[in-house]
């Protein structure tokens, strides 16, 4: 199987006490086994950040931007952002994105100016992956200016797998419903920490998955760009 490619309610208390919640998570991995781990592994900061945004005015702000600042991503804004794609929100593995029995067949890689890292849920962290030319291929493959300014690209991957023996030919659709709801997470984090975001869809597979050195049984799905807004972004 391929893929081809109102409420005022303040969201503090919940997002404070899932946070703490990604810290103490030890259950074991769900990374694919075909896949070496070659880079360090190390702990991302409390995303606790998110703890003043309110739901609703996060709703009504947020919007698609293509053009964005020079400046980076500090740490703290990735975790953020890697925590309300994928984070872990209970005891026993869930996560803030929902999954079609509970299976999280996604896997999340972030690619800065100067780094790659692959987000590994349980505990927060992140595996640094030593690969220098990632960032220019995976712009490349996108091919749009959006990815080429903004701070961080987001791909998001999946290993089928994990999914196909419990629902069979549905599999590829709750693979794709889950990508969404966790792009949406993404996006609405980035909006709640005055980031600008777009997702895309339109990219080359294979160059991707190429340029991550992704094994053959894991997928990439869809891509979110995030940075600084500009001052004159286009938005939509």
């Amino acid at each position: 199987m391929r893929f081809r490619g109102a409420s005022t309610i303040a969201l503090g208390a919940v997002l404070l006490a899932a946070a703490s919640m990604a810290a103490c998570a030890t259950l074991p991995e769900t990374v694919d086994a075909e896949r070496s781990s070659s880079g360090a592994v190390s702990a991302l900061p409390d995303p606790g950040n998110l703890s003043d945004a309110r739901l609703v005015d996060v709703l009504g702000q947020r919007r698609s931007t293509r053009t964005f600042g020079p400046q980076p991503l500090n740490d703290s804004a990735l975790s953020a952002l890697l925590w309300a794609a994928q984070g872990v929100t209970s005891e026993w593995g869930g996560r803030t994105a929902p999954s079609a029995g509970a299976l999280y067949p996604l896997e999340l890689y972030v690619l800065t100016a100067d780094a790659v890292w692959h987000y590994l849920p349980h505990g927060h962290r992140i595996e640094i992956l030593p690969l220098s030319g990632a960032r220019p291929a995976v712009e490349e493959a996108i091919g749009q200016e959006a990815a080429a300014s903004a701070a961080a690209l987001v791909v998001i991957t999946a290993v089928p797998e994990r999914v196909a023996p419990k629902y069979g030919g549905r599999a590829e659709r709750y693979i794709a419903l889950e990508a969404g709801h966790t792009a949406q997470n993404l996006l609405l984090a980035a909006t709640a920490l005055g980031l600008a975001g777009v997702p895309m869809g339109a990219f080359a597979d294979r160059a991707i998955a190429e340029a991550l050195g992704l094994p053959s049984a894991q997928e990439v799905i869809y891509t979110v760009a995030v940075g600084h807004p500009a001052s004159a972004s286009t938005e939509r």
